[in-house]
């Protein structure tokens, strides 16, 4: 069943896959209706489950799931590892690598590999200033509060000093 994203329960799960590459506007539109049919139809062994989703700076999707109404099980979430993945061969794009790191530059956002993001902190080209998406979070409450943070408060923080 799907939902606003905005109206679900802080505590409802998150899954966030990164783009290695902005969206156009088409292609946004074309991934929003296919996140709507497949959040319409997704179940748990049968039973609906309450989900929306929301997409950031043209390149993050962010998926949630209300918990309290019916938890996702092994099933429900291979259903939606192989969703993003036929989005992945639909456009060309890398959305499960999660080696891979997505820092501000300004108003920009930059992807670059794990290796290069610590070259880069190594020659100080990013800093524990450097706002950072940390993908680990778990919740909607943690999504709100520290996806989009400093290097220093993230896992990040290892690279930097």
């Amino acid at each position: 069943m799907l939902v606003d994203f905005t109206t679900l329960p802080e505590e409802s799960r998150v899954w966030i896959y990164q783009a290695n590459r902005s969206f156009s506007e088409a292609e946004l539109e074309e991934i929003q209706a296919k996140l709507d049919i497949f959040i319409e139809n997704w179940t748990a062994h049968g039973s609906d489950l309450q989900a929306g989703y929301t997409i950031k700076y043209k390149r993050f999707i962010v998926l949630a799931l209300n918990q309290d109404v019916n938890k996702a099980t092994g099933c429900s979430i291979d259903s939606s590892v192989h969703f993003i993945q036929q989005l992945e061969k639909d456009y060309n794009v890398d959305l499960m690598d999660k080696m891979n790191v997505s820092y501000k530059q300004g108003e920009y956002v930059a992807h670059k590999t794990l290796s290069d993001f610590r070259k880069m902190a190594k020659d100080k080209a990013v800093s524990k200033n450097t706002i950072v998406f940390n993908n680990l979070v778990t919740n909607i409450a943690e999504f709100k509060e520290n996806w989009e943070v400093p290097a220093s408060e993230s896992w990040h923080g290892r690279f930097v000093k």
